[in-house]
C-alpha cells in the first residue's frame, strides 16, 4: 500500500495528514474552514485517494497560514507516497463540467513543481473561504507534491462550480496519473531513471 503521514507544525499551524494512494476515497477532513473541508473531501472522493486532515490554524488572523500549510502538507505526503514513482502512469487529465462550468486539468508527476492556474471568480468568498486562496492552494499542492500542474476553468458563471470543478479535475487527473501501469512493471517512467 502506498501511504504517507505527514505531521506540520509551525507557530501557525498545526496539521496532521495520511493520505493513501491506492484506497477508495474514504476521507476524515477538518481545516475549521467549510469550504476547504468540502474541496478536500471532493478530491478523496474523486481520486480515490484516502485522505485523514486535520489542522488547526491561525484562523483568528485570517485564512491564509491555514489553507497554504494544508495545501503544502497534502502535497508533501502525496510525494511521500509515491516513493521513487516507480510504475506510475506518470500524466493525468481531466476535464470536469459542473452544470454550466468546465474546467480542465492536465498534470505531470514529473519532479518539477509549476503550477499554471487560469481561473477566477466574480466574488470575494465561498462560504467563509476567500476566493483569491484558490490559485495559492492549487500553487502550494504542486509545489510540494513535485508535479506540473496545468489548471483551466474553459468558462462557467457560477463561483461554487467554478471552485468545485477545479478540485474534481484535479482528482480525476490525479486519479489517472499515481495508477500503477502493468505494463511498466517497476520501471522508473523517464529516460533518465528517475523522477
Amino acid at each position: 500500500m502506498r501511504t504517507a503521514t505527514v505531521q506540520r507544525t509551525t507557530k501557525e499551524t498545526d496539521i496532521a495528514i495520511t493520505v493513501n494512494l491506492d484506497g477508495t476515497g474514504d476521507y476524515s477532513v477538518s481545516t475549521g474552514i467549510g469550504f476547504l473541508d468540502h474541496m478536500v473531501e471532493q478530491l478523496s472522493r474523486h481520486s480515490l485517494i484516502d485522505i485523514a486532515m486535520s489542522v488547526k490554524g491561525d484562523l483568528h488572523i485570517d485564512q491564509h497560514h491555514t489553507v497554504e500549510d494544508s495545501a503544502l502538507a497534502l502535497g508533501e505526503a502525496v510525494a511521500k507516497a509515491l516513493g521513487d514513482k516507480r510504475g506510475i502512469a506518470r500524466y493525468g487529465e481531466a476535464h470536469s463540467p459542473m452544470d454550466e462550468t468546465l474546467t480542465r486539468c492536465v498534470l505531470d508527476i514529473s519532479g518539477r513543481p509549476h503550477c499554471v492556474w487560469k481561473s477566477g471568480f466574480s466574488q470575494p468568498r465561498l462560504g467563509e473561504m476567500d476566493t483569491e486562496m484558490f490559485p495559492h492552494w492549487f500553487a502550494s499542492f504542486a509545489q510540494t507534491a513535485g508535479i506540473t500542474l496545468h489548471i483551466e476553468t474553459l468558462y462557467g458563471e457560477n463561483n461554487h462550480h467554478i471552485a468545485e470543478s477545479m478540485y474534481k479535475a484535479l482528482a480525476r487527473a490525479l486519479r489517472q496519473a499515481v495508477e500503477i501501469d502493468p505494463r511498466k512493471g517497476d520501471a522508473i517512467p523517464s529516460t533518465k531513471g528517475v523522477l
